[in-house]
C-alpha cells in the first residue's frame, strides 16, 4: 500500500486554505485578479502531476534484502539479540522506517526503528527479544517503509524473511545456587563410592568413561576411534533408572508468580534430571493429559539433558483432566525394570483415582509423588480473620487443605513417599530427597 506522506498534506492544505480565501473574498463580492485562480488551479494540478510521477516511480523502487541473524534457542524469560542485515541498490542515500514480525509469545525492545541506508553499503540493526512462553516460533516477515523519491509518498512493503526459534525453560537461572550447592554436595557426600560399578565378566556396553570407573575398564580400540576415554560396562552394573511421571492437565494452570505450576514442575524436573546424570543414574519422562503424551526412555549421559529439553521444550498445560489409571497402564507397559517414579502432580480432594494408578505403580516401582500446593492456601490460612467472608473463605481453605493431607496418609499408608511442597520450592525438595536416598542405599 501506498500513502501520502506528511509533505503531500501539507501542499495540498496549503492550496486548499488559498482557495477558501479567494473564494471567500468573491463571496464578500471583492474583485480579485482573475490570474490568481488561475494560478492556485495551476499550483494544484502541477502537484497532483508530480504526485502520480513520483508513485509510478516509488512503485518502481526495488525492495532492499534483508538477512536476519538470531540464535537458534532463547531461553525462558531471559533477553537475547536479533540481528539484520539490510542490502539494497539505491543510488541515493535513503532512510527507511523498519518492523520486524515478531510472533505473539515474545516482547521486544527497540522495534520499530529507523535505517539510514547508504549507496553501496550493508545497513545493520539491533533489537531484543525476551521470551513470555516456551515452544516453537516462526518468524515469518519484515516490514519495510519507503518513501518515494520526491518524497510526497511513502510505501510499506512486507518482505518474506523466515527464520526458526526455539524458547527453553531457563532452569539453570531458576536454579543457578542450587546447581552449584549440588556440586558442593556430590563432591562432599560420598555417594559415588557407594555405587557398585560394573567389574563382572558378561560386557553389556560401551559408554563415556566417568570419574570411579576403573583404568582396566578403558577400551582402548574405542578410545581411540571416538578421541575420548570409552569405557566397558558390564551385567553387574546397579546404576538406576528415574522416570518423571508429569501431569500436563488442568491441575498444573494455576500461576504462581510469573510461572505456572506446570513451568515449575517442569524446571524442577530438568534440575533433578541434572544431578541424577551427573551420578550416572538413567533418566526418562513420561507425560499425560497432554494434547500429544510423550515419552522418553530412560537413559544415561550427558546427552541425555539435551534429549529431555528438545521432547519437552514445547510441551504446556492443557484443559484436560488428570487421567492418572491411563498414566499408570501406560507407564507399566513401556517400563520393565523396576525404576524410581517421581509423579509430580497437584493432588486435590477428590482425586479418588490417584490412589488405585499409584498403588499398582509401586508394586513394581518405587514410587515419589510430588504434590505441589498454592501458595494462596498459605497465605489465607495466615491471614487474620476479621470478616464473615474472610471466615467463609478461612474456613472452606483449611477444610480442602485437611482433605488434600487425608488423601496424601492414605498414600503414605500404602508405603507412598509424598511430598507436599510449594512449586518455588519443587526442585530443592526433589535434589534433598534423591541424596538421601542416593546415601542411604535406598535406589
Amino acid at each position: 500500500p501506498v500513502k501520502p506522506s506528511r509533505l503531500l498534506l501539507i501542499w495540498l492544505a496549503l492550496l486548499l486554505v488559498v482557495r477558501i480565501v479567494l473564494g471567500a473574498f468573491q463571496a464578500l463580492g471583492r474583485e480579485l485578479p482573475s490570474s490568481l485562480i488561475s494560478i492556485n488551479w495551476g499550483l494544484l494540478l502541477a502537484l497532483l502531476a508530480l504526485a502520480v510521477i513520483d508513485a509510478v516511480r516509488l512503485r518502481r523502487l526495488p525492495s532492499p534484502r534483508i538477512k536476519r541473524q538470531m540464535p537458534g534457542s532463547l531461553a525462558l524469560g531471559r533477553w537475547g539479540e536479533v540481528k539484520l542485515e539490510v542490502a539494497h541498490e539505491f543510488a541515493e542515500p535513503l532512510k527507511i522506517n523498519f518492523f520486524d514480525h515478531v510472533p505473539d509469545g515474545l516482547a521486544f525492545e527497540y522495534l520499530p526503528t529507523v535505517v539510514e541506508l547508504q549507496p553501496g553499503h550493508v545497513s545493520q540493526l539491533t533489537y531484543r527479544l525476551r521470551p513470555l512462553e516456551r515452544g516453537h516460533f516462526c518468524f515469518e516477515q519484515c516490514e519495510v517503509n519507503l518513501p518515494s523519491p520526491l518524497g510526497l509518498w511513502s510505501g510499506t512493503r512486507l518482505l518474506s524473511v523466515r527464520d526458526e526459534t526455539r524458547v527453553y525453560p531457563d532452569f539453570a537461572r531458576l536454579y543457578g545456587g542450587e546447581l552449584r550447592a549440588v556440586d558442593n554436595w556430590l563432591s562432599q557426600l560420598g555417594i559415588r563410592q557407594r555405587q557398585r560399578r560394573g567389574q563382572g565378566q558378561e560386557f553389556h556396553q560401551l559408554r563415556e568413561f566417568r570419574e570411579g570407573d576403573s583404568l582396566r575398564q578403558i577400551d582402548w580400540k574405542a578410545t581411540a576411534r571416538q578421541r575420548t576415554p570409552i569405557a566397558r560396562e558390564y551385567e553387574d552394573e546397579r546404576d538406576q533408572q528415574i522416570i518423571f511421571l508429569l501431569d500436563c492437565g488442568r491441575q498444573m494452570r494455576s500461576h504462581d508468580g510469573e510461572l505456572s505450576h506446570f513451568d515449575h514442575a517442569l524446571n524442577a524436573c530438568l534440575l533433578l534430571s541434572y544431578v541424577a546424570l551427573r551420578q550416572g543414574d538413567a533418566v526418562g519422562m513420561s507425560t499425560f493429559a497432554g494434547d500429544e503424551p510423550r515419552h522418553v526412555a530412560p537413559v544415561k549421559g550427558s546427552g541425555q539433558l539435551n534429549v529431555l529439553l528438545n521432547a519437552v521444550y514445547d510441551l504446556g498445560s492443557t484443559q484436560l483432566p488428570a487421567d492418572y489409571q491411563a498414566a499408570a497402564n501406560q507407564l507399566l507397559a513401556r517400563q520393565k525394570r523396576r525404576a524410581l517414579v517421581v509423579l509430580v502432580t497437584n493432588l486435590r480432594d477428590d482425586d479418588d483415582q490417584v490412589l488405585g494408578a499409584v498403588r499398582r505403580l509401586s508394586a513394581q516401582h518405587l514410587v515419589l509423588v510430588a504434590s505441589l500446593r498454592e501458595e494462596a492456601l498459605d497465605t489465607l490460612r495466615q491471614t487474620p480473620v476479621q470478616t464473615l467472608p474472610e471466615a467463609l473463605a478461612y474456613c472452606g481453605t483449611v477444610n480442602y487443605l485437611n482433605e488434600r493431607v487425608e488423601l496424601h496418609e492414605q498414600l503414605n499408608a500404602h508405603g507412598v513417599v509424598v511430598m507436599d511442597v510449594r512449586p518455588a520450592g519443587l526442585g530443592a525438595a526433589l535434589v534433598s530427597r534423591y541424596l538421601d536416598w542416593k546415601k542411604s542405599a535406598t535406589i
